[in-house]
């Protein structure tokens, strides 16, 4: 594409289009750089009109799992094409949807026995909220909000808003959304309570034996146990990313914080809801985030990586108890009042289909363990600069924070831009990644080689040595 035609896209797009968390007026003047239009992937890496290629450090925003144009996956969408592309699924059903409904029931916890379809994680926990909400009035029980964590993030449609605790993003919609608890998350780097001084890797085997590394008080799971005591008979079900808050900036919990949290929601007989939307898939070394502290939840939400990064599908898996509650009588209205018009698109179905027997026959998830030592290692050395502040760090996903003083903790003004200005110079040297404020996120797919994640970790140390 020569310059003249590249210049008459930007225009237009400026002209026609509001992209998704952009400050438009940044985007208008090209601040921090001028607007990239992408051509063509494959493997690793993204092409640009001008055929510069770029190394893709997150996943195209956290969705690709196999790197792009993986030739099955090509092959199953292709074939599915030739038969029917979409169909409504109330009311009918395709055998895509089924296949795939049977093989996750194989990998999810054995409690979890009936897939709902949806088409993207927001919708994914809007179904669980809905489900679980509906559940207890069948059960006559007047159960009308939910605990959740500061921090978290769950999607942007209302409900998903509102079980969210990033205030970034949601504050501006509170007179809009239902009520909430939200319990301190454990941010142990600038916890609220006590900012602890944690080593990296933190190698703690159980959420007890981190607080005594940490000398960390464990506020954060007694406020969601004071929360659950005082209004538990109130609350329909507490939703939470396991390990790891990835859109708060990587906030890695402590092994054996997921446990605890299962065992209050056992404790106090309220619902539990784990959004695997960015965490599942293999992105945490295990297939689930969940199986690491082997907890079995109630609802788990399910998107992102599911196809691969190819099409936009969902999936809310629940259990025998929660399905049962809605059967009934036709003229009981028992029915779950809810669905999507590209609900199981047999597309995206073939697509996920084709996803979940690569991971099976090729291995990907056991030959990740070599790879994520290897990212460990490379992050170990990224903390030892003096502008990292901390580092968090789980699978193939990483959250580095920036800081102008490593001791204190002390951030840059926000009117910098440090991080976005990091992540434009990346740019030039031939890596996309993305940061949230001033921590840098990784969020690598399962496929990416030793050596892309080591061009990544390097040129991001060169990056924080002109800062």
């Amino acid at each position: 594409m020569n310059s003249k035609q590249k210049k008459q896209l930007i225009k237009k797009d400026k002209q026609n289009i509001w992209h998704p968390f952009t400050q438009m007026a940044d985007w208008l003047n090209n601040d921090p750089c001028e607007p990239l239009i992408i051509d063509q992937a494959k493997g690793s890496y993204l092409y640009d009109v001008d055929g510069k290629k770029y190394l893709d450090g997150v996943s195209s925003l956290w969705v690709t799992l196999l790197g792009h144009r993986n030739p099955k996956i090509d092959k199953a969408i292709k074939k599915q094409i030739d038969k029917v592309s979409h169909t409504t699924f109330l009311g009918l059903t395709h055998k895509p949807a089924i296949d795939l409904s049977e093989k996750l029931l194989k990998i999810l916890p054995e409690n979890l026995t009936k897939i709902f379809y949806s088409d993207n994680g927001s919708t994914a926990v809007e179904v669980a909220l809905k489900m679980a909400y509906q559940y207890w009035q069948f059960k006559g029980e007047q159960r009308n909000c939910f605990l959740s964590l500061k921090n978290a993030y769950h999607g942007d449609t209302i409900g998903a808003v509102s079980v969210g605790g990033t205030d970034l993003f949601h504050a501006k919609f509170k007179p809009l959304l239902f009520k909430n608890y939200f319990a301190q998350s454990p941010y142990c780097y600038r916890c609220s309570y006590k900012r602890s001084e944690a080593p990296f890797p933190l190698k703690a085997k159980t959420f007890k034996e981190h607080t005594k590394i940490l000398k960390c008080c464990g506020q954060c799971i007694k406020e969601a146990e004071d929360l659950l005591a005082k209004n538990h008979k109130t609350i329909a079900a507490a939703i939470i990313e396991p390990v790891n808050q990835a859109a708060a900036g990587m906030i890695v919990m402590p092994k054996g914080y997921v446990k605890e949290y299962e065992k209050l929601c056992r404790k106090y007989k309220i619902l539990l809801i784990c959004d695997e939307v960015a965490t599942g898939f293999g992105r945490t070394g295990k297939m689930f985030a969940i199986e690491h502290d082997n907890v079995k939840p109630d609802f788990i939400c399910l998107s992102k990586g599911i196809t691969g990064g190819y099409l936009p599908l969902a999936v809310t898996a629940t259990t025998d108890d929660i399905y049962n509650a809605f059967l009934g009588k036709y003229e009981e209205f028992k029915t779950f009042f809810h669905g999507h018009s590209y609900t199981a698109n047999p597309l995206a179905c073939a697509a996920a289909n084709a996803t979940l027997d690569l991971l099976k026959k090729d291995k990907i998830i056991e030959k990740l363990q070599p790879k994520i030592a290897h990212f460990e290692k490379e992050l170990s050395s990224l903390a030892e600069h003096p502008k990292v502040g901390n580092i968090r760090h789980n699978g193939v996903m990483a959250g580095i924070e920036i800081v102008k003083d490593k001791v204190s903790g002390k951030l840059y003004d926000y009117r910098l831009k440090t991080g976005a200005k990091i992540c434009a110079s990346l740019r030039k040297n031939g890596v996309i990644i993305r940061n949230l404020g001033d921590t840098l996120v990784l969020f690598l797919h399962l496929t990416m080689t030793k050596k892309e994640m080591s061009k990544i970790i390097g040129l991001i140390f060169k990056e924080l040595d002109r800062l």
